[in-house]
């Protein structure tokens, strides 16, 4: 049982356990003392408590390694989160103790990162690692504080606005062309992208009992906003999905990440256009679909935006389409 008490003006629970060390901390509320003390009971419980006097002696690296093995498998994007967290036990900062592990040394950890990589990458990585903290801090009532809470993030860099003209498209198409050893579904692929403005993984994932032609739409069950949606299908669209062999594997374009982003470099490189990511195929097209659907909740059910302000961030009208409007 927990024991609790007022002492110098705080209250502090105790917390005896047969088989493990007391676990003693200081609150300003007997509510906040008390509500610890259970947290604490039910972790010795469940078998997932480790000592507050030994949390401090755990390395950064440590903290890392049994988020990456306890919660990382359960989100979507578990295989991108780890690789982060197998970067950052790589480095200088994660030999550091969590007691010792303080804003300064995040912040130099930020300032070496900055000079190999984007503000939005170190931004994504302050935040993964900030969340790691907190959840300890929360699950496993890890007693320090979270550093990166004290630690100016590089401004957030603005989203990019680089959109396909139809010069670059007519070249790109012409080098996709399967010819020899080039990848076939490489193709219908970058059409149907810019006909539907699907992000490349729901392009990759999307199956072939999903897609109904006669009714033009295609099915996506799950999104990177963790809903399900159906898009709707151009005419040009449903031309190119009915042209395409089935693949054995029931997806429509039987593809690896890496594969599609090898095939779509390439044919970039011989078309000779800079700076092209296939996500700015999902720019182009949501500025080309805004011109048909003026409507922006109509615009919005295509894309898949759940917000107006993200989907303004994919919007790029022309200057002078807007001007011949204005009369």
């Amino acid at each position: 049982m927990a024991s609790i008490r007022q002492r110098s003006g705080v209250w502090q629970a105790r917390v005896r356990r047969k088989g493990f060390p007391d676990e003693v901390n200081s609150f300003a509320t007997k509510a906040e003392a008390q509500m610890w003390a259970r947290c604490i009971e039910s972790l010795i419980d469940k078998g997932t408590h480790f000592s507050l006097n030994q949390s401090k002696d755990w390395l950064l690296t440590d903290v890392l390694e049994r988020y990456m093995q306890e919660v990382t498998p359960s989100k979507r994007g578990a295989k991108r989160e780890a690789e982060g967290i197998r970067f950052m036990q790589r480095q200088k900062m994660a030999a550091y103790s969590m007691e010792r592990l303080t804003p300064s040394v995040i912040a130099n950890y930020r300032d070496e990162r900055l000079k190999s990589v984007s503000a939005g990458t170190i931004i994504r990585e302050l935040s993964i690692l900030s969340g790691i903290i907190t959840h300890a801090r929360k699950e496993w009532s890890l007693s320090v504080a979270n550093p990166c809470a004290l630690v100016r993030k590089p401004p957030t860099p603005q989203g990019r606005c680089r959109l396909l003209n139809t010069n670059e498209e007519s070249r790109l198409l012409a080098e996709l062309r399967p010819i020899g050893r080039r990848n076939r579904w490489m193709t219908p692929l970058v059409i149907l992208a810019l006909e539907t403005a699907m992000r490349r993984g729901e392009l990759l994932a999307l199956r072939w009992e999903n897609v109904h032609l006669q009714h033009q739409t295609a099915f996506l069950p799950m999104t990177k906003n963790g809903t399900g949606r159906t898009v709707p299908l151009s005419k040009k669209a449903v031309a190119v999905l009915a042209e395409l062999p089935r693949a054995s594997d029931a997806r429509v374009f039987p593809l690896t990440d890496m594969a599609m982003h090898a095939a779509f470099r390439k044919a970039c490189a011989r078309a000779h256009i800079v700076d092209l990511h296939f996500h700015d195929l999902r720019h182009t097209a949501t500025s080309r679909l805004a011109e048909k659907l003026p409507n922006v909740i109509e615009l919005a059910a295509v894309t898949g935006h759940q917000t107006i302000q993200m989907l303004k961030r994919y919007y790029h009208p022309k200057a002078e389409v807007l001007a011949q409007k204005l009369g």
